[in-house]
């Protein structure tokens, strides 16, 4: 798989959601996306990107389009 199959199957396991349009994707746009499914969200992207990701960049993972900006700073390429 490469990094954006990752990325899409990281939302589709924490979140237990599947969308067409993934760049639409935004946080509580979907009931899954709560504070509890972002916290999965984001212990599933670190463990997968092998990455930590700061607590600022956590609360800035607002959508899908900006998860990936916020990923590039940690070295992990779309």
């Amino acid at each position: 798989m490469n990094n954006s199959e990752i990325y899409i199957s990281c939302f589709k396991t924490s979140l237990s959601i599947d969308q067409e349009n993934w760049d639409n994707l935004e946080y509580n746009s979907v009931p899954e996306w709560d504070s509890i499914g972002h916290m999965s969200l984001i212990a599933e992207l670190e463990e997968k990107f092998k990455i930590s990701i700061d607590t600022d960049d956590i609360v800035d993972f607002s959508s899908f389009k900006k998860g990936k900006t916020i990923l590039k700073k940690y070295k992990v390429e779309f």
